[in-house]
């Protein structure tokens, strides 16, 4: 079994900051890619930014400049740094992690999710 669990979201005023954390746990030989996605009120799930094992970043347009994804490998854990957020940056924000289960196979999971909300 692996968890995924997310914190550090919350209320922030536009043009503010905010750091998520995702940390991974569980039995997994090793984790691949691990990324942050977010999902507003009547929108899909769109992809936030993701880092590979050898701190490959990919990150949304919408993003680039204002948000850096990290990870530390010894603890299994990915970071968000937001800054400069702005209200359409307000959804609810999912950790997803790609982990090796075994030769051969790998699983990815996803946490609950934490809200950020950006408003005056």
């Amino acid at each position: 079994q692996v968890q995924v669990v997310e914190s550090g979201g919350g209320l922030v005023q536009p043009g503010g900051s905010l750091r998520l954390s995702c940390a991974a746990s569980g039995r997994f030989v090793s984790i691949y890619t691990m990324g942050w996605y977010r999902q507003a009120p009547g929108k899909q799930r769109e992809l936030v930014a993701t880092i590979t094992s050898n701190d490959n970043t990919n990150y949304a347009d919408s993003v680039k400049g204002r948000f850096t994804i990290s990870r530390d490998n010894a603890k299994n854990t990915v970071y968000l740094q937001m800054n400069s957020l702005k209200p359409e940056d307000t959804a609810v924000y999912y950790c997803n992690a790609v982990v090796s289960l075994r030769l051969e196979v790998r699983g990815a999971y996803w946490g609950q999710g934490t809200q950020v909300t950006v408003s005056s």
